[in-house]
């Protein structure tokens, strides 16, 4: 028989909680879990019924916990408010699962204390993964795969206030392909791009791993060395001449390439704005002198 008063009975409630596409939780005010559906087992790997009675900040991963505690705070303190939140739980295999939260407090009694939470939790792994894809496409240059010029500004800040801190120097290598212009004109664009990405695995592999290369634009590239003294940046620079031939051969074609480098570098201890620009200015101006030398 169906109900006429708009509400289910307590069976078909029952089913619609096990049934939720979504996971949902039942806890006490003070976050002990009381009921899991059976959605939100399988997204932890966990069998529901041993979830009762586990704090839900058990779930959660360690560095997300004192997130998870204003969160939890901000819920019992504005009561009817539904409240979002995203966080990271554990499954059972150790991987944190990034997950959205919307929680509310319901009241036990009418202007009572909370008689219990309400959580309802969503799987959000592929629009994390999305977000993470765009701001790696934000960052990074799309042919070569190095960071673009606004990741190589964040990097070399990073250095300089790391300078600044431990009083540690830092250089700057700028690198600019000389006869590329001749071999877009002569091969092409797509012969253009190949010998941009052959150089960019050329240039990776001397790096070290405290150092950051990225394509500036163009055929220039650049390098940030932090904590690095102004003789290190040189042989850095020596060993990129040494893996590098003059003639670069790509499938059929063999050109001709050449590099132009300049190194810029400020002590430790340097003011990171007064520096930055004056690194990059030196590094260029060393540059351009090289690239001078080599036309004699």
């Amino acid at each position: 028989m169906t109900s006429t008063t708009g509400t289910l009975p307590p069976a078909d409630r029952r089913s619609v909680f096990d049934n939720a596409p979504m996971g949902i939780a039942l806890l006490t005010p003070g976050g002990v879990l009381v009921d899991v559906n059976p959605t939100l087992g399988q997204m932890l790997g966990r069998d529901p019924a041993q979830l009762s009675g586990v704090s839900v900040l058990d779930l959660v991963d360690p560095d997300d916990v004192p997130a998870a505690q204003e969160a939890h705070g901000q819920l019992l303190a504005l009561r009817g408010k539904p409240m979002r939140h995203e966080t990271r739980l554990l499954h059972r295999d150790g991987s944190a699962l990034p997950v959205q939260v919307t929680a509310a407090a319901v009241e036990g009694t009418p202007g009572g204390e909370v008689g219990h939470l309400v959580m309802i939790i969503e799987d959000i792994t592929d629009r994390k993964a999305l977000e993470a894809q765009l701001v790696h496409q934000s960052l990074h240059d799309p042919l070569t795969g190095l960071p673009n010029r606004i990741l190589f500004r964040d990097r070399l800040r990073h250095a300089l206030e790391r300078g600044h801190r431990e009083r540690t120097p830092t250089c700057v290598v700028v690198i600019d392909l000389d006869g590329f212009k001749a071999i877009n004109d002569e091969h092409g664009h797509p012969m253009g791009d190949l010998v941009l990405v052959a150089f960019a695995e050329k240039l990776t592999s001397v790096l070290r791993a405290s150092d950051t290369a990225a394509r500036l634009g163009g055929d220039e590239f650049s390098i940030v060395c932090e904590n690095t003294e102004r003789q290190d940046a040189e042989v850095l620079a020596d060993r990129l001449r040494r893996s590098v031939p003059e003639r670069l051969t790509l499938g059929d074609t063999t050109v001709t390439l050449g590099m132009s480098i300049g190194i810029g570098s400020v002590p430790g201890g340097a003011d990171p704005e007064e520096a930055y620009d004056s690194l990059v200015r030196a590094a260029d101006d060393a540059m351009y002198a090289d690239k001078a030398a080599r036309r004699r």
